[in-house]
């Protein structure tokens, strides 16, 4: 495929992380059934071939989003494919959850490894490729946990949080290139990432957190495959902003999305207010 038949044809190239399980799955079918062709990107790519099938406009390729040299590596791949990238999607994702005493310093690492750096080893090897062609959308998924955190996911949050300000202070910089940026926080979906293969729960070490550790375990366990998203849809939903002209830069996916990012602008406003005069009163004396 060349830059003048996807331009004719209204063909994109998808560049999907983490496309080997979960909402990664359904993007790329997403993305396939749109018309447009699909870099599936995992660890295992014979799994992610197996997992999106069989299609002509697929091509599966190694990547741990953790080794920037893999990144660098898949990117080229893409491009010697496909002769560009038009929406590249960082997706793939873990959780480590427990209270922040009992997780490891290894594990809060590994976690910021790959939710929050992975991201940004693809980005950084996608976007030569995005400023020479100046243009591409840059598709983060990060998490409500990156708009509001909470108990158990202190870890988890701080990468978001971080995903949250990288992706935001670099839409304005790749602005001028025709590149534009969309940060995705999504609240509960029927994904992978309540399951075992996702999700690493922090031994229970200390007895004053034994009991809440127990009940939350607990229910976040029976929670797993009853989340109330359809991932799906969250996928169809993606190719569709993705045809904007003006993605949002961030989109609030699911209803309890919509309600977490106004109840944050709620206690922002109330926080605002509260010591509003002496906020307002800490310029030296002859500002």
């Amino acid at each position: 495929m060349t830059e003048q038949n996807d331009a004719k044809t209204g063909q994109k190239v998808w560049f999907i992380t983490g496309a080997g399980r979960g909402l990664g799955i359904d993007i790329a079918k997403a993305a396939l059934a749109a018309g447009h062709a699909v870099v599936a990107t995992g660890r295992n790519p014979d799994k992610a071939a197996l997992a999106v099938g069989e299609n002509e406009n697929l091509l599966a390729v190694k990547l741990d989003v953790t080794n920037p040299a893999d990144a660098t590596a898949a990117i080229a791949a893409a491009v010697d494919r496909f002769g560009r990238i038009d929406v590249l999607v960082n997706n793939a994702g873990n959780f480590y959850a427990g209270f922040f005493e009992e997780i490891s310093p290894e594990d809060f690492r590994a976690q910021i490894e790959t939710t929050m750096f992975g991201p940004i080893n693809v980005t950084r090897a996608a976007l030569p490729v995005l400023r020479a062609q100046r243009s591409g959308l840059l598709v983060t998924i990060s998490s409500t946990a990156g708009i509001a955190g909470g108990e158990f996911l202190s870890a988890y949050a701080a990468s978001k949080f971080g995903v949250e300000g990288w992706a935001e202070s670099l839409a304005p910089e790749v602005d001028p290139f025709g590149i534009r940026t969309m940060i995705v926080e999504p609240g509960f979906f029927r994904t992978e990432l309540l399951t075992p293969e996702s999700t690493s729960y922090a031994a229970s070490t200390i007895g004053d957190y034994s009991e809440r550790t127990e009940q939350t375990v607990t229910a976040w366990k029976g929670m797993n495959g009853l989340q109330g998203g359809d991932p799906a849809k969250l996928a169809v939903a993606l190719v569709q902003l993705a045809e904007l002209d003006e993605p949002p830069l961030r989109f609030a996916a699911g209803a309890d999305a919509v309600g977490v990012f106004e109840a944050r602008a709620k206690e922002l406003q109330v926080q605002a207010d509260a010591h509003r005069e002496l906020s307002s009163n800490l310029a030296h004396d002859d500002a």
